[in-house]
């Protein structure tokens, strides 16, 4: 078969990844821009309710505070993170329970160099050697933070998740002190501290933190008053931990899957809990946690995929579709990306092959001329026209949310780096179904891929208790809220 019988069959294959694709996002741009309208709806609808007053945080009597920390092969970070809660939390009444693993002996040192200078820091071993999975490091954290108010009296009445790469808000204790109660749950924002700017692996979990905790996770509360939790800058009341332990065997965190934190929102609305998410800005910055990414592909990949076995194909295999239309939907939302992460990277093949056949003719004056793969008024040209318009939507919403924390510089790299990002969840969705079908066909569980954590240095931390006049402007513009 020569190359002129060949082209014509893989422009036809072109044409049906077009079409194919085209279907796929007008259905997907369709439920993005429902969203987007949701939120325009749910933000006139609480123009009213503003924060609580700094005042009012401040003066609320502290209750005990636990901070649960899993800490496996991060004797890089964990005492300089421990250390940053201590120097920087305006909060008195909390502990620190840093979770470590009998074969770690290095992190084990870390935490116990702190926990000497420190009586409010306290290093956990789990009974298994590591690495188990966080769910079950979290679980030996909450047993020895019972048997602590055993030996001590002290009645915790809050515990907070942390990850050893985490920078909290010095105010974020106070904002779960005044929340719970009488909520069982309170989500803060996470949100990305940024790498320079041509790190676009590092730089796109920016852009998509930025809209899904400033829009998607709001939005989502609202609809359907429950919030997945992001498994770092999360509290829960004494009662939900004690209620979820007596639901699953005393395993307050799920074993069965790689982002317990996400199952968490979804039992305790079948417990009848009630929960937050918390956007709230004090002095013009978010109350939230911070933290690097990974800045390596491979790293992201993994990481994200990780996040996708767990979300979507566990969470489908032991969640369902229970629930209303509300809840369904929501869970529609989280899966959908098993397609559409796959429906871009074909959609750029597609369009890369249409691209370079045009140019290989436009170069050759006497080379065949093809009919146009998408003809003007076909149902195929309005389909990309309609595409066209909600992926033009789109980067405006993201780029919006990502200039309400970063300021216009971010907010239009946040352009080229959605190119990157589809790359990277493409990567990484690719990664979780292999996973899930050797999983399928093996019967083995699906081995937890820690990702490596990067802390910020001590003058970046300097940097972000308070800000002086010769800040540069890549961390000045992390803490700016417009």
């Amino acid at each position: 078969m020569t190359t002129v019988d060949v082209l014509p069959i893989l422009l036809l294959v072109a044409k049906l990844l077009l079409a194919t694709v085209g279907i796929v996002y007008v259905l997907s741009g369709l439920d993005d821009c429902f969203m987007d309208l949701c939120f325009v709806a749910m933000t006139l609808r609480r123009r009213r309710a503003g924060p609580p007053p700094l005042g009012t945080l401040l003066a609320a009597t502290e209750q005990p505070i636990a901070i649960m920390v899993p800490a496996w092969d991060e004797a890089n970070v964990i005492r300089r993170m421990v250390a940053n809660i201590l120097a920087s939390v305006r909060y008195t009444n909390y502990h620190v329970f840093v979770g470590t693993y009998p074969n770690d002996a290095a992190t084990q040192r870390e935490v116990d160099a702190v926990a000497m200078a420190f009586p409010n820091v306290h290093r956990v071993v789990c009974a298994n050697p590591g690495p188990t999975c966080k769910s079950d490091c979290l679980n030996w954290i909450y047993q020895g933070i019972l048997d602590f108010e055993r030996r001590t009296g002290v009645t915790f009445a809050t515990f907070v998740i942390h990850d050893a790469e985490d920078v909290p808000h010095p105010l974020s204790l106070k904002l779960f002190n005044y929340l719970l109660p009488p909520c069982d749950m309170v989500q803060l924002p996470v949100l990305c501290l940024p790498s320079p700017w041509h790190r676009f692996t590092a730089m796109h979990y920016l852009d998509e933190f930025a809209e899904q905790h400033l829009k998607d996770l709001p939005v989502r509360e609202w609809l359907t008053r429950t919030v997945p939790a992001a498994g770092v800058g999360c509290a829960f009341s004494r009662r939900a931990l004690r209620m979820l332990a007596a639901q699953a065997d005393n395993q307050v965190f799920s074993l069965d899957s790689l982002t317990e934190d996400y199952e968490i929102g979804m039992r305790l609305r079948r417990l009848g809990l009630i929960q937050a998410f918390a956007k709230i800005a004090v002095d013009g910055e978010y109350i939230a946690t911070w933290e690097y990414f990974p800045a390596k592909l491979s790293q992201a990949v993994r990481q994200k995929s990780r996040w996708i076995v767990g979300i979507t194909l566990q969470g489908w295999r032991g969640l369902g579709w229970g629930g209303d239309a509300r809840m369904r939907y929501a869970l529609l939302r989280d899966r959908k990306g098993l397609l559409t992460n796959q429906m871009a990277m074909l959609g750029y093949v597609a369009v890369g092959f249409v691209a370079a056949v045009w140019f290989a003719t436009s170069m050759s004056p006497d080379a065949y001329r093809y009919p146009p793969l998408v003809e003007r008024g076909s149902w195929l040209w309005y389909v990309m026209c309609v595409n066209a318009v909600f992926m033009l939507e789109r980067l405006i919403v993201r780029s919006l949310c990502v200039h309400h924390v970063y300021g216009w510089r971010q907010a239009l790299l946040a352009l080229p780096r959605q190119v990157w990002s589809n790359v990277v969840n493409f990567g990484a969705t690719s990664r979780a179904m292999r996973l899930w079908a050797r999983h399928l066909w093996t019967g083995r569980p699906i081995a937890w891929d820690k990702t490596g954590h990067v802390f910020p240095s001590e003058a970046e931390l300097r940097l972000r208790r308070g800000l002086p006049d010769d800040v540069p402007t890549e961390i000045r513009q992390a803490r700016e809220v417009a």
